[in-house]
Order: structure tokens, then sequence, then C-alpha cells
């Protein structure tokens, strides 16, 4: 099947995702949207969260995409059914993958969960790893300073080593074996993350189980694309295309990516 995969996120983040994707599904077409104008959703009303996914879903839609991945943490947590019930294509979120990736990993059962402020109050990620683990000793942590960090471009930066240092001071002291990546933002600054955790600690993140779910519905509907050879991705932005474009480059290795503005 010739049309392509829909991937929506609140700016960036949702590249991680597209990464996993172009390693394990490198001949499907991916159409993605980033909504960096209204960067971050962590912060915002649910209705707020739930009223842009659904433009950049309607969006992609008129593009005639075959399945639309919701790579945004946050708009999983609040928007996901609506979006389910609204459109006829499949329609994945990251929340549950991650959940699952992280009591696979986990030996015991003590699980930290990092995500933006809407995220962490939603508790999706804790009912989500309750359902598998109903025992499990869950530790949610926000923080919201990470999402600028990677938007801005200063992942790489001195000064979001110390972001993240500060922004994990609430796990002090708390026993945990894995820690959930949860927002797509993260996996950017994952080393600095990494580098002021335990070292025993298993980081997981959410966007490559989503692709090892998006592999799998692919399958199971017959919709996989059956032409081997290679399209490159299009990227839409709703804020600056050439800070886009940059991230893009640096994260995904592509030269010169076809980053367009859209207006939703």
């Amino acid at each position: 099947m010739e049309a392509p995969i829909g991937v929506i996120d609140s700016g960036v983040g949702g590249l991680t995702v597209v990464k996993e994707m172009l390693k394990r599904l490198p001949n499907e077409p991916i159409v993605y949207i980033g909504d960096d104008a209204r960067c971050p959703y962590g912060p915002r009303s649910t209705q707020e969260v739930q009223e842009f996914t659904m433009e950049m879903a309607t969006a992609l839609s008129k593009m005639d995409i075959k399945m639309l991945i919701i790579a945004c943490n946050t708009a999983t947590a609040v928007a996901l059914d609506e979006v389910r019930e609204h459109f006829p294509f499949p329609v994945i979120g990251v929340i549950v993958p991650g959940a699952r990736g992280a009591v696979k990993a986990s030996k015991t059962g003590k699980i930290a969960v990092l995500g933006t402020v809407g995220t962490i109050n939603s508790h999706a990620y804790d009912d989500a790893i309750r359902t598998l683990l109903p025992n499990a000793t869950i530790h949610p942590l926000a923080c919201p300073d990470f999402v600028p960090i990677v938007e801005s471009g200063l992942y790489k930066s001195e000064n979001a080593s110390g972001v993240v240092k500060k922004g994990l001071v609430g796990l002090a002291g708390k026993d945990f074996d894995v820690a959930i990546l949860g927002c797509t933002h993260y996996p950017l600054v994952q080393h600095h993350i990494q580098a002021h955790l335990p070292s025993k600690v298993q980081i997981i993140s959410s966007a490559v189980e989503t692709v090892f779910d998006v592999e799998r519905i692919l399958l199971s509907k017959n919709i996989t694309r059956d032409d081997s050879s290679k399209v490159a991705p299009i990227f839409y932005t709703t804020g600056q295309t050439q800070q886009f474009l940059s991230i893009v480059e640096d994260w995904l290795a592509i030269k010169k990516p076809d980053v367009r503005h859209i207006m939703l």
C-alpha cells in the first residue's frame, strides 16, 4: 500500500519515532507534522491539547495516510481515544508501548517515569504499567524544562546537562531499575539523563517500542508498502522551518530534508 504513515507531535520530539521507523521500516513513506508554534503541550489544558491533536490528525487525513502515530505522550494521554473514534485508519499512541517495554525490562518492578506535566498529571503511564504489573512501584517525575532545551536545538550543550541534572533531583533517594522516557523529546537528551542516573538504571524509549507496534499492525492489516524503493519523508512544522530543518539534519542525518511550513 503506497499511502504514507502520518506522525504528529507537539514539536520535534516525534522525530525520535521517525528515526526508529527509518531503521525498521525504511520503505514506508512518512509525513510528519510538528506543532512547534504551540509547543510545549505539557502545561496546556486537556481541551487545548485535544483540539491541537485533532487539527494535526485532520490535516494528515486529507493527505490520505494509512495509519497515524500520535508521537506526543501528552497528546496520547488525553486525545488518543477521541482521535481513534474520529478516523477510519489505525491510530497508535506511545504510552502503552513505552509501559510494556519498561515492564519487560524491569527486574524489580520499580520504575521511574519521566514526562511532561500533562503526561504525569494524567496518570496514563501509571495506569498502563499497573495493567501489566499490578504491584509495580512507580516514581513519576515531571521534567518541564527538558522540552524547551530540545526545541531550541541546545540539547547537546553543557547547559543542557545542568538543566537535566536539576530536573532529575526529584528522583534522589528513590529505588528503581528502569526509567521510561515518557516524552518523545527526551531521547535527544538521553545521554545527559543517563549520566545523572545510577549506572544500574536502564532507560526505555517509548519511541522504540512504538515502532514495534507499527510494524505489527502494518503486517496484520496487510498495508505494508510493496515497493522496495525508499521515499524521502516530508516534514511540516507550524513554527520556523530553519530551526526544524537543522534538528532533522542533526538527529536523522538527512541531508537537505523536505521541511515545509503548515497552517492549522
